[in-house]
């Protein structure tokens, strides 16, 4: 199975555009999507091209290949606008070899691990900024970073899982 992860769109379609056009290029059977799809929370102030409704409308013309996770920025009158859960803590995708668990990283991540079998890819956002290494116990830790809101010097981003290998791609 191939994945693409797309994190932090904070309801900026042209970005969310942008990385999907990119994708196109790519075979991918699901969308993981690790959360704060709409609102751009209140410590980012808003940013240009803010246009939640219009993001919305893109994802949810693809809502059959998306799993979602709630971010921190998620709310219920963001669901009321998506036609695919993402009110979920977290999911878990088996991807033929690899088991990926999806979280925003709010609340799991690198410093709070949940249990996890050795071997698990914890995937999360929350940071903004794109990272993929192993730790000594085993897991592997993915975050795409960011559709709209890179930070910590990176560029705008997002992930994807060839069935073998987790790689980013600038948008």
């Amino acid at each position: 199975m191939k994945l693409l992860f797309l994190s932090d769109i904070h309801g900026v379609p042209s970005t969310l555009e942008a990385a999907l056009k990119m994708a196109g290029n790519l075979e991918y059977d699901r969308i993981c999507i690790l959360g704060d799809v709409l609102y751009h929370g209140p410590r980012n102030g808003v940013p240009n091209f803010y246009d939640p409704e219009k993001v919305a409308s893109i994802l949810n013309g693809l809502k059959d290949k998306i799993i979602a996770v709630r971010g921190n920025c998620d709310c219920e009158v963001d669901q009321l606008m998506l036609d695919f859960p993402m009110m979920g803590d977290y999911a878990v995708v088996d991807a033929g070899a690899e088991t990926f668990f999806l979280t925003h990283g709010h609340r799991w991540n690198e410093y709070s691990l949940p249990p996890l079998g050795m071997g698990t890819v914890l995937a999360h956002g929350h940071t903004h900024i794109p990272e993929n290494k192993k730790l000594e116990c085993g897991i592997t830790i993915f975050n795409p970073g960011s559709v709209s809101l890179p930070k910590g010097g990176s560029a705008r981003s997002f992930g994807y899982f060839d069935g073998e290998r987790l790689c980013h791609y600038t948008i």
